[in-house]
C-alpha cells in the first residue's frame, strides 16, 4: 500500500519540477499544473482508501480541479487570440 503512496509522491514531485522549469509556453505550465492535480488526487484517494473515510472530499476536489483547468484554458484561448501565440517571452508585462 505504501508503494502507491511513493508512486503518487514521485508523480507530484515530477509535476512540480516540470512546473518550475517549463517557463516558455503557457500550455506546458497548464499541463504540468493538471499533472500535479491528478497526482494530488491519487494521494487523496490513497489516503481515503487507507483510512476508510468517506469519498465525498475527492469528488469535491475533482470538481474544483476541473474548474481550475477550464479557467486556465480560457485564459490560454484569450491570450492566443490577443497575441497570436502562447510564448511568455513575447508578452510585454510592465508594471505601470
Amino acid at each position: 500500500m505504501f508503494m502507491y503512496f511513493y508512486i503518487s509522491l514521485f508523480l507530484f514531485l515530477g509535476g512540480i519540477y516540470m512546473f518550475s522549469f517549463s517557463r516558455k509556453h503557457l500550455l506546458m505550465v497548464l499541463l504540468s499544473l493538471e499533472y500535479v492535480t491528478i497526482s494530488l488526487f491519487f494521494l487523496i484517494m490513497n489516503y481515503v482508501f487507507w483510512f476508510d473515510y468517506n469519498y465525498f472530499f475527492p469528488v469535491i476536489f475533482l470538481v474544483f480541479s476541473v474548474c481550475e483547468g477550464v479557467v486556465g484554458l480560457s485564459i490560454l484561448v484569450s491570450m492566443i487570440r490577443s497575441y497570436g501565440n502562447d510564448f511568455f517571452n513575447s508578452f510585454s508585462f510592465s508594471l505601470c
